[in-house]
């Protein structure tokens, strides 16, 4: 077998036919500027056709189910082995997910607790013991005298099938009747059952009245239900409630019976274990009054309700007649600010009046006099949610709710049979909400009897090494109850790889893309002693990565560039970390080795003298801290992974602002106060999620540049003949756009069998347009031309209007001049979706009051483009504005004015302010780890 990866005539997307020999069973790097065509070759070319000839291994039966992968634009690719991709947009948005499901360790703790947890009583908390026929017979008989009851054995409990042979039996046995799912039949009869539906099924064994002399045909009765059933009775009093009686559990004082422990009592994605008033998710929606008056300062009348249906102020609307009504009936003002309402009134608009209201009806007739109660703007939205069939109209009603924890359950998902069943003296939603390391210390102090030993034994060895390659990773501070959802890209990305090493394989090729993304440098080393215990294992690595103690630690390196997109997609550079840092044409060597620096700030701004001060931040693991934010600088909030940044930037600070300046509803996390808000007036989120979700948008319409290149071109001679205005140029609306593909360039062909194709209009031949639309030219070129053109080429060709030229230019000074003016925005990488949202911030006019909130904003970036990143932000800085940044790059950190280090450590060891100040003030902190790894980067 070949000991290289052989590429030969690799052209998909940007990559310019490139041939490659890469080792096998090594650790490879590839890396190059962002957009430069490195996630083209690893996932697009080697990754694709690993899982192509994998699929086309598979029956056709099997591929019609798969669908089919396409063969990428290579020539051969030989040397191959079963490629596994670990990506960052794997993580399940599903509320039913968490770290403990995806991980499978959720399902060796049901069995641990299926196999020899503790049940104890969940009213009185007494230990649960068998019970004995003597005890059944005995409860039976504090039934009132002449109760009739029926003895059933439950032969099926939840589980699909027809159970023709299990009926038969009980025919056969000399058995009248049976209850199945609820519903009574006779035997004799032909019983036919849907095989795909979970079913109930129970033997009427005997039917008596409870009176004295019974005892004895009783005791059998239910000795042959016990011996049919294994060991369950179900007792059906006649107009009265059903009991539940099992020779394993029940406790004798509250007449609580729980069934024989199995695995699925303890999912909360099975209706057996799963709390039966939120069905498992432990929280309902709910509307929050909080987001329905987010600003309790104004008043009714300037708006202080913002609520589907409820906004109306004018005289005449329904909201108004009924918000005039309140306020004659509580004898209040509607100028009164909503907070200095008394609490009657305040509770009347929110949730009704019991009394009825003198309402005055203004209408076209003139109105009058109706006397009607008022359901409340609480009541009135959840009824229309549950009513509406609209999707509009319930995603409007949707802004004004929040997820709030289920009061039965109180969030802990599972019925309280299961929540009292314990382990080690904790039930199984408290281990889970343990961090990794946490679980591993009490799983390692686990005191058991010598026969729970012997049961879980090999159940603990998989809970333990699953717990221990998570903390391998550096994931020792997540909860195994974290919700997927929640995790970022590079978290679910070492929770697949954690899951890997688990499954011991060898011989395959893993490709990961940045695995490094969200973790400080004291956990890098963990991260990269993981990937080289993968290699030596017998497998293959391809890490596409920017991370210098990654790229340090490979045994071979692939540079792809020079450039991005157009200008990128060669081999600039492949072979050994030495060979690297003594290459002259790689960016990527000359910025490792040092010969290309990003330079220190000739000195650091003292902003603007004010400050915005959180007070009591108590999100997540924050210990009600207190933290100073300097207004007008460039602020970095720092920490090892899980310390508590994301919790204090995004959840409170974040929302709060954008509640308050932006007017958005959402409700921010838990905190005493925040001052300084008058020192702003509006907060800007700049993250890597795509500016469009469809081709139709590109950067040019995202920046507004294509409304001024419309406009232009509606101005030239030739349009104004036609009569075209600037809608004629427009792709989305009818009249200049081609309508046969409706102005998408492209149409989809569905095939069978065969993964559908996206074949050029036939009429306008991909160029979106209709043809007299296209005849009309700017200096020789049609609106195509200019969409298909560069950002570079655009500044030259717009050398001579002002308001296109300052966009076009905005986009070249972030380092995006190689991408199309109408580039799809799905073709865009998270990082180049990034520059275009600051490249429009960058043109807008400053006003200094602005405060921009970025979350790790060097994922997918190169050295080089953080160069560029860098001076962007500084710019935004110049202008007066904040800046704050969560951040890990000790580039981005070292240039800050002022840095917020958050640790010591991750989980419940965080959420406390370890050191704040300038770089130089906090590298001198030695209880801060990321000033300790600053230190060498500030000479």
């Amino acid at each position: 077998m070949t000991d290289k990866i052989i590429i030969k005539g690799a052209r998909e997307h940007n990559l310019k036919n490139i041939d490659l020999e890469i080792p096998r069973n090594k650790l490879i790097v590839m890396t190059g500027l962002s957009g430069s065509g490195k996630s083209s070759l690893a996932f697009d070319t080697i990754y694709a056709d690993g899982q192509r000839r994998y699929m086309e291994s598979l029956s056709s039966y099997a591929r019609m189910f798969l669908g089919q992968m396409e063969k990428p634009d290579v020539d051969s690719i030989e040397g191959l082995s079963p490629a596994i991709s670990i990506d960052q947009k794997t993580t399940s948005k599903n509320p039913r997910s968490t770290v403990g499901t995806v991980t499978e360790i959720y399902d060796y703790l049901r069995l641990l607790y299926a196999r020899i947890g503790i049940p104890h009583c969940p009213v009185c908390g007494r230990e649960i013991k068998q019970q004995t026929v003597d005890q059944i017979v005995d409860k039976l008989f504090e039934l009132e005298e002449g109760t009739k009851i029926q003895l059933l054995a439950p032969i099926v409990r939840g589980r699909k099938g027809t159970y023709v042979k299990e009926l038969d039996n009980a025919r056969r046995s000399g058995y009248v009747r049976v209850r199945i799912d609820g519903n009574m039949y006779d035997l004799s009869e032909e019983i036919i059952l849907d095989k795909n539906k979970k079913h109930n099924i129970e033997i009427v064994v005997d039917r008596l009245v409870i009176k004295d002399g019974i005892k004895s045909r009783l005791t059998d009765s239910i000795e042959t239900v016990m011996s049919l059933s294994g060991g369950m009775l179900a007792v059906d009093v006649i107009g009265g409630e059903e009991m539940l009686f099992s020779q394993s559990y029940a406790c004798p004082e509250h007449n609580i019976s729980i069934e024989e422990l199995n695995p699925r009592m303890f999912s909360f994605n099975n209706p057996f274990g799963a709390c039966p008033k939120c069905t498992g998710l432990g929280t309902f929606s709910r509307i929050d009054p909080d987001l329905i008056v987010p600003n309790k300062d104004l008043s009714i009348r300037q708006g202080a309700i913002k609520a589907s249906g409820w906004n109306t102020l004018t005289e005449g609307s329904i909201a108004m007649m009924y918000y005039n009504g309140i306020a004659k009936k509580y004898n209040i003002s509607l100028d009164t600010p909503f907070k200095d309402l008394p609490k009657e009134a305040a509770d009347a608009f929110l949730y009704g009046t019991k009394d009825r209201l003198e309402l005055q009806i203004i209408d076209s007739f003139g109105g009058g006099v109706r006397y009607s109660k008022f359901e409340g703007i609480i009541n009135n939205l959840e009824r229309r949610y549950k009513e509406s069939s609209s999707e509009y109209s319930k995603s409007e009603i949707a802004d004004c709710m929040n997820e709030i924890n289920c009061p039965e359950c109180r969030g802990e998902r599972l019925k309280k049979e299961s929540l009292s069943v314990t382990v080690g003296g904790i039930n199984i939603i408290d281990f889970t909400k343990f961090s990794i390391s946490e679980a591993l210390d009490f799983i390692n102090n686990l005191k058991l009897t010598e026969r729970e030993m012997m049961i879980a034994e090999r159940i603990l060895k998989e809970i333990r090494e699953r717990l221990g390659f998570l903390k391998s990773v550096g994931l020792e501070y997540l909860t195994l109850s974290r919700s997927s959802g929640t995790l970022s890209g590079g978290e679910s990305q070492r929770i697949r790889l954690a899951t890997q090493i688990g499954s011991s394989l060898m011989g395959v090729l893993y490709i990961l893309d940045e695995p490094s993304i969200g973790l400080h440098q004291r956990d890098n080393d963990k991260l990269i002693e993981t990937l080289k215990h993968l290699r030596d294992i017998g497998n293959t690595l391809i890490v596409v990565e920017h991370d210098d103690d990654t790229m340090l630690a490979a045994d071979y390196i692939v540079d792809i560039g020079p450039g991005a997109g157009v200008n990128g997609g060669e081999v600039i550079f492949s072979g050994t970390v030495d060979e690297l840092l003594k290459s002259e044409n790689s960016v990527t060597g000359q910025y490792l080795s040092g010969k290309k620096k990003i330079p220190l700030p000739e000195k650091r701004r003292k902003g603007n003298g004010n400050y915005l001060i959180i007070k009591g931040a108590a999100e997540n693991n924050l210990k009600k801290i207190n933290v100073k934010i300097p207004l007008g600088e460039l602020i970095c909030v720092t920490g090892v992974s899980g310390s508590g940044k994301s919790s204090l930037v995004n959840e409170i600070l974040y929302k709060h602002l954008a509640a308050k300046l932006n007017r958005a509803k959402i409700r921010a996390g838990k905190f005493k106060s925040i001052e300084g808000l008058e020192n702003l007036d509006k907060v800007i989120c700049i993250d890597q999620s795509p500016i469009g979700r469809t081709p139709r948008s590109n950067p040019a319409t995202y920046t507004g540049v294509f409304t001024d290149i419309r406009e232009l071109f509606a101005q030239t001679s030739d349009a104004k003949t036609h009569g075209y205005g600037a809608g004629r140029f427009s792709f989305n609306i009818k009249g200049g756009r081609c309508e046969a593909c409706e102005g998408d360039g492209i149409k989809k062909i569905e095939m069978h069998f065969l993964p559908d194709i996206y074949v050029p209009c036939e009429v306008c031949k991909g160029k979106r347009y209709n043809r007299e639309t296209l005849e009309i030219l700017y200096k020789g070129r049609s609106i195509y031309d200019v969409l298909e053109m560069t950002v570079d080429e655009g500044v030259k060709f717009f050398e001579n209007h002002p308001k296109i030229l300052r966009k076009l230019k905005t986009l070249q000074e972030v380092g995006l001049g190689y991408i199309k003016i109408g580039q799809p925005a799905t073709t865009l990488s998270g990082g180049e979706a990034q520059r275009v949202k600051l490249s429009t911030e960058l043109s807008k006019r400053a006003t200094g009051k602005t405060i921009y909130i970025l979350d790790e904003p060097t994922t997918g970036l190169h050295t080089a483009d953080v160069h560029k990143l860098i001076e962007v932000l500084q710019k935004l800085a110049d202008t007066g504005n904040t800046v704050l940044v969560i951040e890990h790059n000790l580039n981005v950190i070292k240039v800050a004015d002022h840095i917020i280090d958050l640790g010591p450590e991750g989980g419940t060891g965080g959420g406390t302010v370890v050191a704040c100040g300038t770089p130089e003030e906090v590298a001198e902190c030695s209880q801060s780890y990321t000033g300790k790894y600053l230190k060498s980067y500030l000479k």
